[in-house]
This record gives C-alpha cells, structure tokens and sequence, in this order.
C-alpha cells in the first residue's frame, strides 16, 4: 500500500564508543531490535521529520483526534 520499500523489523549492535559512556565494559556486545513502525506511518500521515512523531516536536491535537487502530486502507 506504501508502493515502496520500507525498513520493517531492524536490528543490529551497538557501537561499543555508544556503550563506554554508560560504564559498560569495552568487550560486551549489546544488540538492539524493533519493529520500527515509524517509517510506514511517517509515509501514511505525510510526515517529512520523525521528530513531529515522536519526541518533544509533536503535535498532541494530531494524537487526540486520530485513532488509535486503523482497521481501513
């Protein structure tokens, strides 16, 4: 329905310069995964900036009148 492709599912390892600040040891290897539901809906609701849907940016009256499960195309 997106008529393109879209990262659905990711996962990889965290960078261990992301892991030291956190007091992690160097040789631990952390992995990280998700379904990563922001890419669809950033392209269904026509949004250019991933900080309008998530973060300090959005805009609450898009989240109080659009429903919580959209059961149409």
């Amino acid at each position: 329905g997106l008529r393109r492709w879209v990262e659905v599912g990711n996962s990889g390892c965290f960078r261990p310069e992301l892991l030291l600040p956190m007091g992690l040891p160097e040789n631990v290897t952390v992995i990280a995964w998700g379904l990563s539901l922001e890419r669809p809906t950033m392209i269904k609701y026509g949004i250019t900036n991933i900080r309008e849907l998530v973060g300090h940016k959005v805009n609450l009256q898009m989240v109080y009148d659009s429903p919580l499960c959209r059961l149409d195309n």
